[in-house]
């Protein structure tokens, strides 16, 4: 397997970077601008992005040139594509080129179309969406659900049709950035906990009910933090809401079929299916298409969650393609052939994290479809994200706003399709990268940094 990189550019030598200014400056300095003019005043954003694409320390908005394989061709901005190891894209049971998967998107647009042409709540529904939820009900064990078009829909759109202003929300630290902005919306009374301190937990939710009595309480946690490949106690969790009189949501996007067994995820394997009070999650990173779903047990909730959640009612539902093809992949997840490709990725990221650490790089969280490695300053992670480009290896490297400052890192991602000779190979690229780049290890406990009182 050859990768093929990408020529020398003098301009992109990690020696004279420093000096170009580049590899300064963050999100946050220009969130902010000042000025009448709307549309103009974000030229200061604009010239700052410009000289990073330059410099190739720019690693957004690529174009993806054929399927998200393990092998892939990968184009950057005004760039001819280059062919090489992908670990930037999420397809961890590797069901986009799944020959029964592709056979569902075809049937379905023979026989309904490309378009659900209207909202769910309206005409927007189709047959294909009506099995995709019964099949959910039974993966879950929650029979009432609502589909929505994207995964960051669902998360929103739960936190505020069920959510009011006189309600709590106790939510991690490190909640997805579509839960805290839900959150942030439905209600001013937010509380933010130290990632998966339960402790934590408890004492603001002593604190809430002390004063509270009659308002709701949302807890809101994930399966499979996204950026730190860790995961909560989930029964403590549920039994502190019992105590409380809270409520619990789960957002299971990136386990959810991709762990657990029967493809139940975390909350499959901390024996909480059926148990949770609200799971919601995406279709986006196992299921092979978009979407999103909220699931619970009570029909009040999924009449709420219907006729209040914004995403719901007023964007289109889901097409009929998109609804069959997530219906294929759930079915071959749920499948003794699922339990055969989670094997497969749960062995690559054993492997892959196996080959970093013995590099000296710092993995965060355990074995998962996520391997974020730690460079800590945003400077070392827009190098090696460079270099790897160069050689031909693509992965996500990842700073403010997605991570704190100062706590960036490189988020590789694998498949179950990924051969051991692609993961030696980008191991060895990824440490030689993160090496020249200076990357470091975490003098604290990372994501922290991000917890507000």
């Amino acid at each position: 397997m050859q990768n093929e990189p990408i020529p020398f550019d003098p301009a992109r030598d990690p020696a004279t970077l420093g000096a170009s200014g580049a590899l300064d400056g963050n999100v946050a300095l220009y969130a902010q601008p000042r000025g009448p003019d709307l549309l103009r005043r974000g030229g200061a954003l604009d010239a700052w992005v410009q000289l990073r694409a330059r410099h190739g320390v720019w690693p957004y908005g690529r174009v993806l040139e054929g399927p998200p394989g393990p092998l892939a061709s990968v184009a950057a901005d005004g760039e001819a594509p280059a062919r090489g190891i992908n670990f930037a894209s999420q397809d961890y049971l590797s069901l986009a080129a799944h020959p029964e998967v592709h056979e569902a998107a075809r049937r379905a647009l023979h026989d309904a179309g490309p378009h659900s042409a209207g909202s769910a709540v309206l005409l927007g529904t189709s047959r294909y969406a009506r099995a995709l939820e019964q099949a959910l009900g039974e993966l879950l064990g929650l029979d009432q659900l609502v589909l929505f078009p994207t995964g960051w829909a669902a998360a929103f759109g739960a936190i505020t049709a069920l959510v009011h202003a006189h309600d709590h929300v106790v939510i991690d630290a490190l909640a997805h950035a579509s839960l805290r902005q839900g959150a942030a919306c439905a209600t001013r009374n937010v509380l933010v906990h130290r990632h998966l301190d339960c402790d934590h937990v408890r004492e603001l939710l002593a604190r809430i009910r002390a004063s509270d009595a009659v308002n709701a309480i949302l807890v809101v946690t994930e399966g499979l933090f996204s950026m730190d490949a860790d995961s909560p106690d989930l029964p403590l969790l549920q039994h502190l809401c019992r105590e409380y009189g809270a409520t619990l949501l789960v957002d299971v996007a990136h386990d959810l079929g991709a762990l657990g067994p029967g493809g139940g995820g975390v909350v499959a394997s901390q024996r909480m299916l059926g148990k949770a009070d609200i799971v919601m999650g995406s279709f986006s990173k196992t299921f092979a298409t978009n979407g999103g779903f909220v699931a619970c047990a009570q029909p009040a909730a999924r009449r709420r969650l219907q006729l209040y959640a914004g995403p719901h009612m007023f964007s289109n539902a889901l097409s009929p393609m998109q609804a069959a093809v997530a219906l294929a992949s759930l079915r071959i997840a749920a499948s003794n052939e699922g339990d055969g490709l989670r094997a497969d990725l749960l062995r690559n990221a054993v492997e892959l994290r196996a080959l970093l650490g013995c590099s000296g790089l710092h993995c965060l969280g355990g074995p998962s479809p996520i391997v974020p490695v730690w460079t800590g300053s945003e400077a070392a992670a827009r190098v090696a994200g460079m270099l790897l480009a160069r050689d031909a290896v693509f992965v996500n490297p990842v700073e403010f706003p997605g991570v704190p400052l100062g706590a960036a890192r490189l988020r590789l991602q694998l498949m179950a399709q990924h051969a051991p000779a692609q993961l030696r190979r980008g191991a060895s690229l990824v440490a030689n990268a993160c090496n020249r780049a200076g990357a470091g290890r975490p003098t604290h406990r990372p994501g922290q940094e991000r917890y507000r009182g």
